[in-house]
């Protein structure tokens, strides 16, 4: 996991691991269920929970505490009526990593300044400023999302009758993963809304490693293994990079040879990207 140093807050690993559950910040009787099932997960106080429903699941975030470290509020967006109350609420709390819905700007990570924030570029408007927001100091990770973006847009669906999403937001998801690896913060993979299709969400999510995605979101419980399969590379590719890491540290150069192929850098921190990623082995 990567490890980021802010301002106010200690350096420490970017608490989660590849699979980030939601859950519905008026279900209190599930958070300690999700967390269990899950790397981190994420109490919503945006869409998930209805407008009547928002006062008792702000309550909850104090009165069914979680460990904070694995733990994520997404809050409603800045320009919302709940906004304000959502952040008295987490005075209240041990919880300082929050997730922006909506985010649309740096200067709304400006208002969370006490807060480690994960910004929701889920507008046209917050996926086109993905890099001013990435480069906020208080942004330790941006995440993409295709339904409210194409919502944004006055469209209809994000992915087209093969599954496979639509133009438009395959560019969103390369933009905001490019915004964030530019300014060293990480990236996490929308969520795959088809509950019941686990070999679709095993793909994608076997996409988004390979693409440089740092985790990705989950609905439900069922979708955590096959997010956490994904990221949890084989014995074999784990043995492979190892020996190649070897075989540069034998060589000592910066270009060489090696079972027929140039390696340089890239190709060493690919296989580093490997061996780190081994620790999300069952075995």
């Amino acid at each position: 996991m990567t490890e980021f140093a802010l301002p106010g807050f200690a350096v420490s690993e970017f608490a989660m691991g590849p699979a980030i559950l939601f859950c519905p910040a008026d279900r209190p009787e599930r958070f300690e269920k999700a967390a269990a099932r899950a790397d981190a997960v994420i109490l919503d106080l945006e869409d998930a929970v209805a407008p009547e429903a928002k006062a008792d699941a702000r309550r909850n975030l104090a009165d069914v505490p979680l460990d904070p470290v694995r733990t994520i509020v997404r809050v409603n967006s800045a320009d919302s009526a709940h906004f304000e109350a959502d952040l008295d609420a987490l005075e209240a709390t041990a919880y300082r990593t929050v997730m922006l819905a909506k985010a649309e700007s740096a200067g709304q990570l400006a208002l969370l300044r006490a807060y480690r924030v994960i910004a929701l570029c889920e507008t046209a408007a917050g996926v086109l400023a993905a890099p001013q927001i990435a480069a906020e100091p208080n942004a330790v990770a941006l995440m993409w999302g295709a339904e409210d973006l194409v919502a944004s847009l006055g469209g209809t669906s994000s992915r087209g009758e093969d599954g496979a999403y639509r133009a438009v937001a395959l560019h969103a998801r390369s933009s905001v993963l490019l915004s964030a690896g530019a300014h060293g913060k990480a990236a996490i993979d929308a969520v795959y809304t088809d509950i019941p299709d686990l070999d679709g969400l095993a793909a994608e999510a076997t996409d988004a490693v390979a693409s440089g995605f740092a985790a990705k979101a989950c609905i439900h419980p069922n979708q955590v293994a096959a997010v956490r399969a994904a990221y949890a590379p084989t014995a074999e590719a784990v043995e492979a990079a190892q020996a190649l890491l070897a075989a540069a540290e034998a060589a000592g150069t910066g270009v060489f040879q090696y079972q027929g192929k140039m390696i340089d850098g890239p190709i060493l921190r690919h296989a580093q990207t490997v061996v780190g990623r081994s620790r999300h082995r069952a075995d």
